[in-house]
């Protein structure tokens, strides 16, 4: 998922469209999960990582119910979309194979679909929030809401909670961006075309990964160029 690959140097452009609503600044409270060891693994996310719990979703079962809104700059066959801006709507509301799902959600700006399979139930709300700089902005931990069966765990774990030990019973991630510089590629400086330069415009700063596991905190930093 798209932390696990900045942080093993494997950024590639799905982590990329990660960070081009961001300009420069600092980001707290950013990508935010929440994990609680129950009868079932109980998890809570903020937005970013809607599209990351649905292709761990697709990565687990063959065939998923969805249901919801996906936002893309792409058109998807078989369904009819709304222009917003520059970016196209779909109601969706269908039975996946993971492969279909995957391919949609990859290429799309966000997918926020509630998705269903045996041992597995995702609900993810259907208004993005706001990008901020502010500090006292708060993430809303519980835009992702994901209950998988224990046997899922081992899975989940090597996505999402890759540099933790695997005994705990309550963690707690949350990351701050802190953003220096706009890279704009040297082709496009004269083209003045705007909406390529905020596309394509890579970030360059610090991610620093907070982590508290049953009540210790650990702090991480990553240099970030993506």
């Amino acid at each position: 998922m798209f932390m696990k690959k900045i942080f093993q140097n494997n950024a590639d452009e799905y982590v990329h469209r990660q960070f081009v609503r961001f300009g420069k600044g600092i980001f707290e409270k950013r990508a935010v999960i929440n994990v609680k060891k129950k009868d079932n693994i109980e998890i809570s996310a903020s937005f970013e990582l809607a599209n990351d719990l649905i292709l761990f979703v697709s990565d687990l079962a063959e065939n998923i119910n969805a249901e919801g809104i996906v936002l893309s700059k792409e058109n998807i066959p078989g369904f009819n979309a709304k222009k917003k801006k520059e970016v196209l709507s779909y109601d969706v509301k269908k039975k996946f194979n993971a492969d279909e799902l995957k391919k949609i959600v990859g290429n799309s700006y966000a997918s926020l679909l509630d998705c269903s399979a045996d041992g597995i139930s995702l609900k993810i709300k259907k208004k993005l929030p706001r990008a901020s700089k502010k500090k006292e902005a708060k993430a809303d931990e519980k835009f992702c809401q994901l209950s998988i069966d224990r046997k899922y765990f081992q899975k989940f774990h090597d996505e999402f909670l890759f540099d933790i030990p695997n005994e705990f019973k309550k963690v707690h991630i949350e990351h701050k961006y802190a953003i220096n510089e706009i890279i704009i590629p040297k082709e496009l400086e004269k083209e003045g075309n705007f909406e390529k330069i905020r596309q394509l415009a890579k970030k360059k700063g610090k991610l620093i990964r907070k982590i508290v596991v049953d009540g210790k905190e650990l702090v991480k930093e990553k240099d970030l160029l993506v």
